[in-house]
């Protein structure tokens, strides 16, 4: 990695701009060219940890409980691999005292089955290429417990994508800054690159949105390139849906599937469907809604929220859309 990359300063400035204490008292700052989309926080909470990849029947995990922290942020590819983005982080935590617990990648990992038992954030502030992404754990010991962190580290054909996870003491926040623009000097933000709120959906809200807007993006419904399996979940907007749909039985949904431009239009059409019929099938095989009640559709790249011109638009275009069905 040459000198003066941005990969390499925002590795460099790995412990002290993810929490301060990590692994050294520094001030947090942010690259130029690297963009937090999110940042989360739970003050007491727990989550499942994979220790080892998918076996064929579970993926095996350990609990670990305390503060967390999830922390995503993108940054131009500039032609890295997802182990030239990962192993200066890796270094960072085994300067910081961390032992190296369990790697993994892609297919090593199991794939499918493995990234869907991990926590990590949907689309489109964290992208997972099912064919190309590092999974690492790591822990350190305390005389009260033991600190967990975990990367997720993926790419798509422009962009590096990282999520760090944070499980243990609670640590002081760093300061927040709104700012469209970070430059090097800048404060860590929590603002997604466009100025924008991280467009992740509020499952709490979707009724609402139902009956204000008649339709309603379902969030965290992730579907690999060219595929149309949905993953077991859980899903929190497809529960909200569910609800939705019992406390109002005479209602009726078309979930319609929408894709990016990579392709044709007659393809991506049947490709959206499928997704939507996928996401049908959860609805009334698992989550006990009448068939009656729900209907898939599917209009491949012809209703775009964003400019397919870029990963990020692109991303935001590929999602399962609630649409109310009015009667007449």
């Amino acid at each position: 990695m040459r000198a003066g990359s941005p990969l390499l300063a925002l590795a460099l400035l790995w412990p002290g701009m993810l929490w301060p204490g990590l692994a050294g008292a520094m001030v947090p700052k942010l690259p130029e060219t690297a963009t937090v989309v999110a940042d989360e926080t739970e003050a007491a909470s727990s989550l499942r940890i994979p220790t080892g990849p998918y076996d064929g029947r579970i993926v095996p995990s350990e609990r670990a409980e305390g503060a967390i922290r999830r922390l995503v942020w993108q940054a131009p590819l500039e032609g890295r691999s997802t182990l030239q983005v990962i192993e200066p982080l890796k270094a960072e935590l085994i300067a910081g005292g961390y032992r190296i617990a369990f790697q993994c990648a892609a297919a090593g990992c199991g794939g499918f089955e493995f990234r869907f038992a991990t926590d990590t954030l949907p689309e489109p502030a964290m992208h997972v290429d099912l064919g190309d992404f590092r999974f690492l754990a790591a822990e350190k010991t305390r005389p009260d417990g033991t600190d967990h962190v975990t990367l997720m580290v993926s790419r798509s054909e422009e962009r590096a994508f990282v999520q760090i996870t944070r499980v243990g003491r609670a640590e002081p926040a760093p300061a927040v800054q709104s700012t469209k623009s970070p430059g090097a000097d800048a404060p860590l933000g929590i603002e997604a690159g466009n100025g924008q709120d991280t467009p992740a959906e509020d499952e709490a809200g979707l009724a609402e949105r139902l009956a204000r807007d008649g339709h309603a993006v379902l969030a965290g419904i992730d579907f690999a390139t060219a595929e149309t399996t949905l993953g077991t979940g859980p899903f929190p907007a497809l529960e909200a849906l569910a609800d939705y749909l019992r406390a109002h039985p005479g209602s009726k949904v078309v979930l319609v599937g929408h894709t990016d431009t990579q392709g044709g239009l007659a393809g991506n059409i049947a490709l959206s469907r499928k997704r939507a019929e996928a996401v049908r099938g959860h609805l009334v095989g698992r989550l006990g809604i009448p068939a009656a009640q729900v209907a898939a559709e599917g209009v491949g790249f012809l209703a775009p929220l964003a400019s397919n011109a870029t990963d990020r638009g692109r991303t935001e275009n590929r999602r399962v859309e609630a649409v109310l069905d009015t009667p007449r």
